[in-house]
C-alpha cells in the first residue's frame, strides 16, 4: 500500500531526513509531505480538503468536476481546495489533465507537547 505521511517537522529537520536518504541512496517506506507549524498543516487541510482527499485516496487520475461530484460539492468550490492542495503539494497534476493523488492511505503526524 502507497502511505503517505502527512507531518509537522521543521523545515532542517525535514531536509535532514531528505539528506540521509540522499547519501544512503535508501528511500523511506513512505512518501513525507511536512508542515512547519500544527497551524500551516491545519491551514492547508481543513475539514473539506480531508473531506476531498478521502475520495482521491487510492481513486488514481480524476477531473475536478468528477471530485466535485463525489463530494457533493460545487465545482468552482472544489477547485479552490484543489488548488491550496496542490500549492502545498499534497496533489499532483495528471497526465492528459486532471488531478490525481497518489496514495492509497495517509497517516498523519505531530506531537503536542506542554510548552
Amino acid at each position: 500500500m502507497k502511505t503517505v505521511i502527512l507531518e509537522v517537522r521543521a523545515p532542517g529537520e525535514a531536509m535532514a531526513g531528505f539528506s540521509q536518504a540522499w547519501k544512503s541512496g535508501k528511500p523511506e517506506k513512505a512518501a513525507r509531505i511536512s508542515f512547519a507549524t500544527p497551524e500551516l498543516l491545519w491551514q492547508v487541510l481543513s475539514a473539506k480538503r480531508w473531506e476531498l482527499l478521502k475520495v482521491l485516496c487510492g481513486a488514481g487520475p480524476i477531473s475536478i468536476r468528477e471530485a466535485a461530484r463525489r463530494v457533493g460539492r460545487d465545482v468552482k468550490a472544489v477547485h479552490g481546495d484543489v488548488t491550496a492542495l496542490l500549492n502545498a503539494g499534497v496533489l499532483d497534476r495528471a497526465d492528459g489533465g486532471g488531478i490525481v493523488f497518489p496514495f492509497e492511505a495517509v497517516k498523519v503526524a505531530f506531537l503536542l507537547e506542554a510548552a
